[in-house]
């Protein structure tokens, strides 16, 4: 008989609603939610956990979500996890906003691979993680972070 695993999906909000909500909607369908508050409480459980996907609340204050997709897609070893951002911003305006802020910095980052509103649409969501985390498995496993790898801080 095939072991099942059972997929971890992060999920990183500063809203206790929204945390409590997301991870009972991931549990009753299969999935191991683990919470993270901060951009920084995000980006060590990304390296620890080794997610199938990150939810992010772009709103997270101080630019936290904004910064932790960043953070995220510069890293070589994390570059490749699939990122659901949700946010109030009309995905329009998100996007251009993205695409100016991309220009004037260093690096070229493509935007989020699914944008969805907040609050999410329980059907849209869990379609979105489906999505994400059945597509190539094999770009999971290259990202795979080392022991000892560099953590960023909350600032």
């Amino acid at each position: 008989m095939p072991s099942t695993t059972v997929q971890k999906i992060l999920v990183v909000d500063d809203v206790p609603d929204t945390r409590l909500f997301i991870s009972n909607l991931l549990s009753s369908h299969g999935y191991n939610p683990i919470m993270a508050e901060t951009r920084a409480e995000g980006f060590r459980k990304v390296v620890a956990e080794n997610p199938a996907v990150i939810i992010i609340d772009m709103m997270i204050p101080n630019e936290g979500g904004i910064q932790l997709y960043r953070d995220l897609k510069r890293d070589p070893r994390l570059h490749r996890v699939p990122v659901i951002m949700l946010s109030t911003i009309a995905r329009k305006t998100f996007f251009k906003w993205h695409k100016i802020r991309s220009s004037v910095s260093d690096l070229e980052q493509s935007g989020p691979d699914i944008y969805l509103g907040i609050p999410p649409e329980t059907e849209e969501l869990l379609l979105a993680v489906k999505k994400l985390s059945e597509t190539d498995p094999l770009r999971r496993s290259q990202r795979m972070p080392s022991a000892g790898s560099p953590s960023i801080t909350g600032k």
